[in-house]
């Protein structure tokens, strides 16, 4: 009896392997970090290999901790981190490079050439995004460039591309034994190469960028059956489901409506918007992107609001400060003081994301006192998650001319009571935490059980979601707006930090 599905959620930090029940509650699961590879200022890797080992562990582990078989598992969802870039040799498996990981800068300059002829805009009626080093598109053309013999190779077949989804799913139906080569129509809309509209890759931006075809892999809806896995653990289990990890959380959210949005608060921030079968363009800097596709149903599409650095400001502290010694304290010593004592932190590490794009602003502390000690400093880290989606959210309401009832919220750092409840302050709205708070890798899980029949509709999933907590605002308006005023003021003072692009993404 499959009773189970299974989720394969391969993150920036870590990945980890979660076994759900009908009920969309956690069975088992299991978790390992990867290392985080810094060769330059600006500069972001991962080690596939090692990613690949991290991922056949936690599958093992997962399933042994609760004595599982692959015949326990109706299927198996993917879902990843997004714009990671990695290129590898079809016949060998190796990467020719260590994975680009999505806040690498190293592209700026190239960035700046294509803006300087087409304006930073001069894709996004076709893609939805704005030339930015955030994308897999320019990051593959500079491994192309970049790596001895990548360009012979890409152009002959031999070597293939693939963001993380692509990469997990080839090794997982065989690798080098007829892998398959797919994509989702939602990590492919996050290359930058991808026609919203056709949902097919573009040829033209392909061209500009130099791109060769034969490297790209096959698009396919979010929710289908793909192939079985090989993996001794999970051998025979159909994979089924494959979403990038944001708008995985809006399926795990059960954001099935137009104008339902969810918050996800990890390494980076992403808020997202379902907008239905209608693409909406942003006039504020906001993301237009796939929000996810069933089978043969039209693509639903969503607006995107992306911060790149919340999550890991605090591991910032933690790691490159040493103020703290696990990321959960960062809140105990928050509450060593009674405000920020007028501090305020603009994370801007890899330049500012939504709804400013500037690839050149870099990070500020403003605000700064003898007054000031590191409980004020660990606030403001927390407060700059919070005020940053503020931003966001005001963005998304303008363009989709809805306004928001409440905030429903995910991610690692929901369980942050003082973070969620200055959150819920500083937007004026209630923020609310789901029961069941894996939904990154909850919604992997449910567009795999859709295609399988483990699920019957999406009426089954929304009819699972369920409200834990929920923090109401108290703020006073005067406090709000002049903590917001301050905050603005201060994400001013990170434009333009850098005065020309650095071609190594310097800092």
């Amino acid at each position: 009896m499959r009773d189970y599905i299974g989720a394969i959620d391969q993150g920036t930090t870590s990945t980890r392997f979660i076994v759900f029940d009908r009920s969309g509650r956690v069975v088992s699961i299991a978790q390992r970090e990867h290392e985080q590879i810094y060769p330059r200022p600006g500069w972001v890797e991962h080690d596939p290999a090692e990613i690949q080992r991290r991922l056949e562990e936690v599958i093992a582990e997962a399933m042994s901790a609760k004595g599982l078989r692959p015949k326990d598992l109706a299927a198996i969802g993917i879902t990843n981190q997004r714009e990671t870039t990695l290129v590898w040799n079809r016949l060998t498996g190796k990467a020719v490079y260590n994975a680009i990981v999505w806040q690498d800068t190293r592209v700026a300059e190239t960035v700046a050439e294509f803006a300087a002829r087409g304006g930073q805009d001069r894709y996004r009626a076709r893609t939805g995004l704005p030339l930015s080093t955030y994308f897999s598109g320019l990051k593959i053309r500079w491994i192309l460039e970049n790596v001895p013999g990548a360009r012979e190779g890409a152009e002959s077949g031999q070597l293939i591309f693939g963001n993380m989804d692509t990469f997990v799913l080839w090794n997982l139906t065989g690798g080098v034994a007829g892998g398959l080569h797919l994509t989702d129509v939602t990590n492919a809309s996050r290359t930058q190469l991808m026609d919203l509209r056709t949902l097919d890759w573009d040829e033209r931006i392909l061209e500009d960028f130099g791109i060769p075809r034969a490297m790209l892999p096959q698009i396919v809806s979010s929710s289908e059956v793909y192939g079985a896995a090989q993996l001794e653990a999970i051998a025979g289990v159909p994979i089924a489901g494959d979403l990038g990890d944001q708008q995985a959380a809006l399926f795990g959210q059960a954001c099935f409506k137009p104008g339902e949005a969810k918050n996800t608060y990890g390494t980076g921030c992403f808020m997202l918007m379902n907008t239905g079968e209608k693409i909406v363009p942003s006039k504020c800097g906001l993301l237009t992107t796939v929000g996810y596709k069933i089978g043969k149903s039209p693509a639903v599409y969503a607006l995107e609001g992306s911060i790149a650095i919340t999550g890991a400001l605090v591991q910032w502290l933690r790691d490159n400060l040493g103020m703290i010694e696990r990321s959960a304290e960062i809140e105990t010593l928050a509450l060593t003081v009674h405000d920020n004592g007028g501090v305020y932190f603009v994370p801007a590490f890899s330049g500012l994301y939504a709804p400013y794009w500037k690839d050149n602003a870099r990070g500020v502390i403003a605000g700064l006192t003898r007054f000031v000690n590191k409980g004020h400093i660990a606030r403001a880290v927390l407060e700059a998650t919070a005020f940053q989606v503020r931003e966001v959210l005001e963005a998304m309401e303008s363009d989709s001319g809805i306004e928001l009832e409440d905030l429903r919220a995910d991610g690692g750092m929901v369980g942050n009571q003082l973070l969620m409840k200055f959150q819920a302050d500083i937007i004026h709205k209630p923020v609310v935490r789901p029961v069941v708070q894996e939904t990154t890798a909850l919604g992997a899980a449910y567009a795999a059980g859709l295609a399988v029949g483990f699920f019957a509709d999406t009426g089954e999933l929304a009819a699972n979601w369920a409200e834990e907590c929920r923090w109401t605002p108290a703020m006073e308006e005067a406090e709000r707006d002049r903590e917001y005023h301050f905050w603005k003021k201060a994400v001013t003072r990170t434009f333009d930090w850098l005065e020309t692009p650095v071609a190594d993404g310097g800092g």
